[in-house]
């Protein structure tokens, strides 16, 4: 069975998890041995928010008398099968708490586990080089350990006990670390990177996985680094512990992950050791351990706390554009989605203060802030002050489509009946959706889940005429075959990801959703019309200003992330030319970042920048060398090696509301150009789309409008023929498991889209929507055209009962799928319900 890059990498992520937590958690200090005097830890008062620790602050009760280092064997044997009991059982001391430090720890790791035999492969296997490297480890190593007992010794013959406790206390903690080293490598069994194809597979009988010279180097380095705990000595003692980690991997002993859980053990095992033994009257400084260190003094601002994403079909966000557009929110980013629910709360408080300015004269705009309110309320109270230790179930939905008539399913070549719908799967026949959704959050940490089971029917096979146009519409890729595809009955992850939030950056990692873009039919390169993109994500949740003269371009956010794509079946390589086929998926999938920039130097106009760049996959790697290329995508050479990046996609965007008309009328657009630094340098090569929104209709207060259109078609730039969201490399595009992440015009087309809303209260609503859609003849054989027109209704049966339905009327006509125009209607029906009341809250 192909085990694929996604499942590969979440198998590494759960191993990582288990193991680094095992081997972390020795970190917390346990009860004090023998040695110790003052009240035993039963005695010693509790504390609400953290695990005892014997050793804090110069003059613990718990800290060491002066203990006679090595002095009796017996004593010192008995200390250390206390150690090691300590250490093995320590996985039993886990707390919630403690996921703050261990999710992230633990997917860094994972991180070295998948990219572990790349990077040994771009390594040197000179046997004088490897040479070169083994003896400076062994050096670092020696000279470490070397001056710990050189310490003890000097210690003893001097009567310095500080000495003495040094070295003993860096030789107890070497001996305990090289213990549990040895004792995990051989059940793991990990190849070296010089065995077989260096691959570094575990269970193989190889002696590589941890490493044993990290774990001693950073066990005395620790030690040291607390005795002494000057600027020149931690220095010293944590240089030389790094260059013994690279010298393991450069000198192919150990890969990457090998030195890093080698390294945590060693330094969390010191910590355990200090800890407890440590003789503050002789100096040196508390090592406070990293659960403290995550977690600060237990009480969080919101600044600090972890807080889920609210989904990108959330019924909030068109109540907020509502607040927005009538000018109650100032310092949103409205183009750059998802929001924290945090965030949802600040802008909130944002409406509040601006509502009550006005005297509270706007009862429309009341009751859209009453609403947002209520489903806030306890984020509102959470920005006031107290926990946000809480388990939450957020919604459990179904919904049921009926397709009559043949509907278009592939946005990348021709076109899609249903837009902006997750990559969710439908066809001709009865589609079903059942999902929910939920999330944990405990101080920093946050982690959401939502997952649904999807239903579709088969679709038939294309013409032929289609799939021959299919095979050379950009680049040359094998004739589809004449297959349809099966009828689909999967679970599907939609969102689902753990976050932490340090001063407002959160970063998370998992499944995610981006809308980066003003438009409601779409942004121009990430939106909610594909599957979820597996990604690390670094998002400042919260708007900031820059000090100084800076300050004029108002509030601004940052969003970054580096993900992995799936569902591409074809990769065109330098050397090994076309690999891939239909059907089968490519082992390694391309890579992707992208970052966007955002700011508003008035409250009216917001202006955001942003790029994204597929990179690696296919017959090369992703390692920190092809990373490190995409980061320079606009200046590394196009006619560069086969680990060249590929197409880099550049966007800016704006929305300004009019001044005199603020709360009537808001233009916003977006420009964007493949292979260059910026479609504002490049406007005849860049496709655009833009739109107007009216949240008020003069004279009908209920009634919004709102039209949008554009163009992939530039008139003057009539060599690309559909070179939009495509891909050199990549031949299935700017796709994410064959859904387009981009704007809906496709890759060369024109349209148009409207909607008008009416409100019959501030979450009840009915709304009409139309589209017309047209593909230029000179991409798509015989051209293409789609029009359709619906209304839906999204009605609340009470606080919790959420019940929507939509009827869609749609016609198209393109000649290389049937010979005459074609028609569908598509109804659907869904049921959402928001059990607010079913949570867990902490203290």
């Amino acid at each position: 069975m192909r085990i694929t890059n996604s499942s590969r990498s979440l198998r590494w992520t759960v191993f990582a998890f288990v193991l680094t937590g095992w081997a972390c958690l020795v970190a917390r200090a346990q009860q004090p041995d023998s040695r110790s005097k003052g009240p035993s830890v039963q005695d010693a008062p509790a504390s609400s928010d953290d695990d005892t620790r014997p050793l804090e602050a110069p003059g613990n009760a718990l800290q060491n008398p002066k203990p006679s280092f090595g002095d009796n064997l017996g004593h010192l044997t008995k200390d250390f099968l206390t150690d090691q009991k300590q250490i093995w059982t320590s996985p039993t001391q886990l707390r919630l708490s403690d996921t703050q430090w261990l999710v992230p720890l633990s997917g860094i790791t994972a991180g070295f586990f998948v990219t572990d035999a790349d990077v040994n492969k771009h390594l040197s296997h000179n046997p004088s080089t490897i040479n070169h490297y083994k003896t400076i480890s062994n050096a670092g190593v020696g000279a470490l350990i070397g001056g710990a007992g050189g310490m003890w010794l000097l210690g003893h013959a001097s009567h310095n006990k500080h000495w003495q406790e040094t070295g003993f206390l860096a030789g107890e903690a070497a001996l305990n670390s090289l213990v549990m080293v040895e004792a995990l490598k051989y059940p793991l069994g990990r190849e070296r990177p010089y065995q077989a194809y260096g691959n570094g597979n575990f269970f193989q009988g190889g002696t590589s996985f941890p490493s044993e010279h990290a774990a001693a180097a950073w066990s005395v380095a620790g030690v040291l680094a607390h005795e002494y705990p000057g600027p020149l000595m931690k220095i010293a003692a944590y240089s030389l512990a790094s260059l013994v980690d690279i010298s393991r991997i450069r000198g192919q002993q150990h890969f990457p992950s090998d030195v890093v859980v080698g390294s945590l053990i060693g330094n969390f095992i010191a910590q355990n050791i200090y800890s407890r033994h440590h003789d503050l009257d002789l100096g040196g400084t508390a090592w406070r351990s990293i659960s403290r260190v995550a977690r600060g003094d237990g009480k969080y601002t919101p600044a600090n706390m972890g807080s889920p994403y609210v989904p990108l079909d959330s019924w909030v966000y068109p109540v907020f554009d509502r607040l927005i557009a009538l000018g109650y929110i100032q310092s949103a980013i409205v183009g750059m989605r998802p929001w924290t629910r945090l965030e949802c709360a600040r802008l909130l408080n944002e409406a509040d203060d601006l509502l009550q300015a006005r005297g509270f004269d706007d009862a429309k705009a009341m009751q859209l802030y009453d609403s947002l309110a209520r489903e806030f309320s306890k984020d509102l109270a959470l920005r006031e002050g107290g926990a946000n230790t809480s388990i939450q179930a957020e919604s459990i939905y179904t919904r049921f489509t009926g397709i009559s008539g043949e509907p278009l399913t592939d946005g990348f070549y021709f076109g899609q009946t249903i837009l902006n719908d997750f990559g969710r799967p439908y066809s001709d026949g009865l589609n079903t959706v059942d999902g929910f959704s939920g999330w944990a959050s405990e101080g920093r940490l946050t982690a959401y889940f939502r997952g649904e089971f999807q239903h579709a029917p088969s679709i038939p096979a294309l013409p032929e005429q289609a799939r021959l146009w299919i095979s050379t519409s950009y680049g040359t890729v094998p004739v589809p075959p004449d297959v349809g595809t099966s009828a689909v009955n999967q679970f599907q992850l939609l969102d689902a990801y753990v976050a932490m939030n340090f001063a407002n950056w959160q970063l998370s990692y998992g499944k995610q959703s981006l809308y980066w873009g003003p438009s409601l039919g779409g942004p121009m390169v990430l939106g909610d019309n594909a599957v979820p993109i597996t990604m690390f994500r670094i998002d400042r949740v919260s708007p900031f200003k820059l000090p100084w003269i800076l300050g004029w371009l108002g509030p601004m956010r940052f969003d970054f992330f580096l993900g992995q794509l799936a569902g591409h079946n074809f990769v065109f390589d330098d050397v090994a030319g076309l690999v891939g086929q239909w059907g089968g998926s490519l082992v390694r999938q391309p890579m992707i970042h992208g970052e966007k920039l955002s700011f508003k130097p008035t409250r009216d106009f917001e202006f955001s920048v942003s790029s994204t760049t597929l990179f690696a996959g296919g017959p090369t790697p992703f390692n920190w060398h092809t990373l490190g290329k995409a980061f320079t995508s606009f200046i590394v050479p196009a006619t560069d090696t086969a680990e060249d990046i590929t197409s880099a996609e550049s966007v800016v965007d704006f929305t300004y509301r009019v001044p005199g008309m603020r709360k009537w009328l808001t233009f916003y657009g977006e420009a964007y150009t493949k292979d260059e630094f910026s479609p504002l340098g490049y406007p005849r090569k860049s496709a655009y789309q833009g739109g107007i929104y009216m949240p008020r209709i003069p004279g009908i207060p209920k009634l919004d409008l709102r039209l949008e259109g554009g163009s992939s078609d530039p008139p003057d730039f009539g060599t690309c023929l559909g070179c939009f969201f495509t891909n050199g490399r990549f031949l299935s595009g700017y796709t994410n498991q064959g859904n387009p992440m981009g704007s809906w015009l496709g890759r060369e087309g024109q349209g148009e889209q409207a909607w008008t809303t009416y409100w019959l209260s501030n979450r009840n609503k009915i709304q009409f929507h139309y589209r017309h859609q047209k593909a230029v003849a000179n991409f798509v054989e015989g051209g293409g055209t789609i029009n359709d027109a619906g209304v839906k209704a999204d009605v609340w049966l009470n606080s919790t009962m959420q019940l929507s339905g939509d009827v869609q009327y749609e016609k198209w006509n393109y000649p290389l799928l049937a010979p005459n125009a074609a028609t569908n209607v598509t109804a659907s029906v869904g049921v959402t319900f928001w059990p607010r009341n079913w949570s867990l809250q902490g203290h």
